[in-house]
């Protein structure tokens, strides 16, 4: 089993991705935005509270996304190993993360994080967009999009490379020969 992250800028295809890897290694992939939308839907106490939050277009806060987070890892299926994807995107997220694994005595193994090249990624957005019809992802949007990943996240990689398991990997080129490279990086690093 493994205990990995997977992040990556809007459009890199870490949603694919994470699933992909997460079936190699036999872990379930957890996606925030998937906690989000389940705990909206059934209307749980941390759903109404999210709820609220999204509506206005806010970022759901540490605490909000932690206690969701908290929920799921205790279920049977991420006991010995998972696949996080939206966390942690701050550096208090990283402590709280920490936290949950310090308590279950088990590391974090891998972060692997996917790049590409603005102009490409705008280029899958934009064609994303028209593919499913969504109007109100501009260029302008999106490169905001770009704009805000790298301001959030720029610590989180940094905090991560400075423990040494960060595994960048080029997310740019066929999935099938980014999955594949990204299997070897993990299997390296849990090698290691």
């Amino acid at each position: 089993m493994a205990r990995l992250i997977i992040m990556g800028p809007p459009g890199s295809g870490k949603g694919t991705q994470a699933e992909h890897i997460a079936r190699h290694f036999g872990i379930p992939a957890i996606s925030t935005g998937d906690l989000f939308r389940a705990h909206v839907r059934d209307k749980t106490e941390l759903g109404l509270e999210a709820g609220g939050y999204m509506e206005r277009g806010e970022f759901v806060p540490d605490h909000v996304t932690t206690d969701m987070l908290k929920l799921r890892m205790e279920e049977a299926d991420a006991a010995d190993g998972f696949l996080l994807d939206g966390y942690p995107r701050t550096v208090i997220q990283i402590g709280a993360l920490d936290e949950m694994l310090a308590a279950r005595g088990q590391p974090l193994e891998a972060v692997l994080a996917l790049t590409a090249a603005d102009d490409e990624l705008l280029a899958r957005m934009l064609r994303r967009a028209h593919e499913q019809g969504r109007s109100d992802d501009t260029e302008a949007v999106i490169q905001r999009r770009l704009e805000l990943y790298r301001d959030e996240t720029q610590p989180v990689l940094t905090a991560y490379s400075n423990r040494g398991i960060l595994l960048p990997l080029d997310g740019s080129g066929e999935r099938e020969t980014i999955t594949t490279a990204a299997i070897a990086a993990v299997e390296r690093a849990l090698a290691a």
